[in-house]
């Protein structure tokens, strides 16, 4: 009983740092996407105001 109790704690504990480590990696992510977003919106905005090169003007 004592072993069985001993794997399930040293699973648990286990579980625990791995549930911590993937929080972070979300958090990281987050923060990437985030970014991201930021990156693509500024060039959306760079996009929308140069001159479009196909519209004539000539």
């Amino acid at each position: 009983m004592t072993g069985e109790l001993d794997q399930v704690q040293r699973e648990n504990d286990y579980l625990k740092r791995r549930n911590a480590q993937l929080q972070a990696e979300v958090a990281d992510l987050t923060s990437e996407v985030l970014r991201l977003q930021q990156h693509l919106s500024r060039l959306a905005v760079r996009a929308a105001s140069a001159p479009n090169p196909l519209s004539g003007g000539q």
